[in-house]
Order: structure tokens, then C-alpha cells, then sequence
């Protein structure tokens, strides 16, 4: 498998460059290695590698780990498409109706992190992502927003040429490539075997196209060590992701994990780049997710910004930006709110 870059160099978040000074990465020789908080900063180089037959498709605390690592650990992480190899890019209709759900969202991981305890926070800086040479887009019977009307299969798969910035979806349509991981996500406090389908508080399959390279996400810890797994990635997804898929590819990406203990305490996923500060939201409706979102921001501003409780809400009103990521994976709609950090006090 061929890995193409599709963009630039990303730009390390501010909140994590603080946390992170002073903290060492294996293997680091003190030559500037670490990325920096300018864009066009070198990506650390990774000190471990995990390759995409080192997968589970549950999230489970039962889930041994695959890798054991320090806070600070950079991870070169391949991820396998989201039929786990069932498709391929010769695959027809047939292959399409022919496809088993039980391998579907292969997530590579888990990885354990030294440190890592229930109530902390782990954030995972997404330092580079690399697209595979092909991918798909499918249409399965009884599954996306409209599966009602859209009753018939559909496949279209595409090829990813060395530096392609985007790919033909039809003569005269060019869809640019934009990849990120649909799923990221730590260990849920139970032996169950969850499926990877809906979003949780734990994240999973967020499909929320801005945590893209660059983006530094965290998660909410809920077991030792954390278990921190990624997959599911996509080249391209628009917001809502209507069909239940997005262009489904193959991917390598370069992330570093770091633990922030003691500090705020997060209900569901939340991410940053240099622009902006976004929360999520997650429910059975857009309503309750968006409510949750809404409600998540709120807390934000006041507990890292000082604003009193109706100083957040209003600032959210006229300031931050309510976002769909996806209405498809059921039983949880995902919704995203972030405020730009021009709005906000520099520290």
C-alpha cells in the first residue's frame, strides 16, 4: 500500500505546547525534532509504529493493549479501510451485498498510556496524515440519513495519485481531499463489547471532518492507562456525512499522546487548532446533541475564560458556531460548537 501526502506541515496548539514543555518524547535527541508552535514546524519523528493488522473493531476495557507507551509517546499508526479489506478497489455491487458488518471500523490500537487514570484527560495531537493510494463510497440498503428513499446499492471507488490535493467524483467535479480519522476514541469503564458505530462520551466514530492534521483532541479518560485506539479515516466527508459514508480509505497517520491530570473535567470529546476551540454534543436528536454541545461551551468559557454562567451563554450566542458532523450513526447524532479564539482573551 502507497500512503500520498495531501497537505502541509500542521501547526501545534497552543493549550498542549504549554502542557507539553518540559516533557520528553522517547527517542527525542534534543535536535529540535519537536514540533514547535509556528507552522512549518518539523513533525516529531515516531518512536513507535503500529501497523493495520493491529486492530480491534469493539471498544471494550477488556481489550488488551498492543502498545504500552509514556505521556509524550509519538506513534506512527496505519489504519486499514472501514471494511477491514473487504473491498478493494476492483470491488462491484456484488462484493457491496456481500459485505460482513462484524470486521466493519477496524481501529488500530489499543495503546496504553503510563499515567493515563479515570477522571484525567488525554490529548491526542494529530502531527501528520498520509492518505492510501485508493478509496470508496458506498450506498448500503437500510443504512444513511435517507434510507428510506435510497433504497438502491451504490459503490464508486477512486484512485489517489502522489500529491493529489483532491479527486474526480465525475467529469467536471473534483472533490477536494481532506483527510482525518472518522473514529477516535479511549476505553468505555465496561467489559461489554461495544459497537464502534455510535458516538459515546468516550468519542468513537465522531465523523467530524475539522479533526484534521493539526488538531489536538481530548478525550476523557475512563480506565487505567486510557486505551487510546484510531481508525475509520476518510480523504473526504461533508458535514452530516448524509450517505453513511465518506470517501472510506486506507491511511498513516503520526500522533502524539500526551495525559492532563487534574484539570477540567470534560463530558465528551473536545478539540483545538490554532483558530479555533470546539466542544462536542451527542443524542439521539439534533436537538439533544446540539443542547449538549451548547451546554459543554458554556462550561468552557467559565471555568477556562472566568465568564459567568449567562456571559458564556450569550458570548456562545453571538460568537460561536453550531456545526452537524453527522446525523448516521445510530442511535447518536454528533454535533460540534467552536468559538474562534480571536474572541477570546489571549493568554
Amino acid at each position: 500500500m502507497d500512503y500520498v501526502r495531501t497537505k502541509g506541515n500542521p501547526v501545534f496548539p497552543l493549550t498542549l505546547l504549554v502542557f507539553a514543555l518540559g516533557c520528553g518524547v522517547p527517542g527525542d535527541d534534543g535536535d529540535g525534532g519537536r514540533i514547535g508552535a509556528a507552522s512549518g514546524a518539523e513533525t516529531p519523528r515516531p518512536s513507535y509504529t503500529l501497523t493495520a493488522d493491529q486492530t480491534h473493531n469493539r471498544f471494550s476495557r477488556a481489550i488488551e493493549p498492543v502498545l504500552r507507551v509514556p505521556p509524550g509517546a509519538v506513534i506512527e499508526a496505519f489504519t486499514e479501510e472501514a471494511t477491514d479489506g473487504q473491498l478493494t478497489p476492483e470491488s462491484s455491487l456484488e462484493d457491496l451485498a456481500n459485505l460482513s458488518m462484524d470486521p466493519i471500523h477496524p481501529l488500530t490500537g489499543p495503546v496504553y498510556v503510563e499515567g493515563a487514570d479515570p477522571g484525567d484527560v488525554l490529548a491526542v495531537t494529530l502531527h501528520e496524515i498520509e492518505v492510501g493510494d485508493w478509496g470508496w463510497t458506498a450506498n448500503a440498503p437500510g443504512f444513511g440519513f435517507l434510507a428510506d428513499i435510497f433504497e438502491e446499492p451504490y459503490l464508486k471507488t477512486y484512485r489517489f495519485e502522489e500529491g493529489a490535493t483532491s479527486v474526480e467524483f465525475a467529469p467536471g467535479i473534483e472533490i477536494p481531499l481532506r483527510p482525518f480519522p472518522g473514529v477516535v476514541g479511549v476505553a468505555p469503564a465496561t467489559d461489554e463489547m461495544l459497537s464502534t458505530i455510535p458516538p459515546r462520551a468516550n468519542g468513537g466514530n465522531l465523523d467530524d471532518r475539522d479533526i484534521v492534521e493539526g488538531t489536538t483532541v481530548y478525550l476523557p479518560v475512563f480506565v487505567e492507562g486510557a486505551l487510546f485506539s484510531i481508525g475509520d479515516a476518510h480523504a473526504a466527508q461533508g458535514d452530516g456525512e448524509v450517505m453513511g459514508t465518506a470517501i472510506e480509505a486506507p491511511m498513516r497517520f503520526v500522533y502524539e499522546l500526551n495525559v492532563i491530570e487534574d484539570g477540567r473535567r470534560i463530558p465528551s470529546p473536545q478539540y483545538e487548532n490554532d483558530e479555533y476551540y470546539a466542544v462536542t454534543g451527542f443524542g439521539v436528536t439534533i436537538d439533544e446533541a446540539a443542547r449538549q454541545a451548547t451546554l459543554a461551551m458554556i462550561d468552557y468559557l467559565v471555568e477556562e475564560h472566568g465568564l459567568t454562567r449567562i456571559d458564556a451563554y450569550a458570548l456562545a450566542s453571538l460568537a460561536a458556531h453550531l456545526k452537524i458532523a453527522e446525523v448516521v450513526d445510530v442511535p447518536h447524532m454528533l454535533v460540534t460548537m467552536r468559538i474562534d479564539k480571536g474572541v477570546l482573551p489571549q493568554n
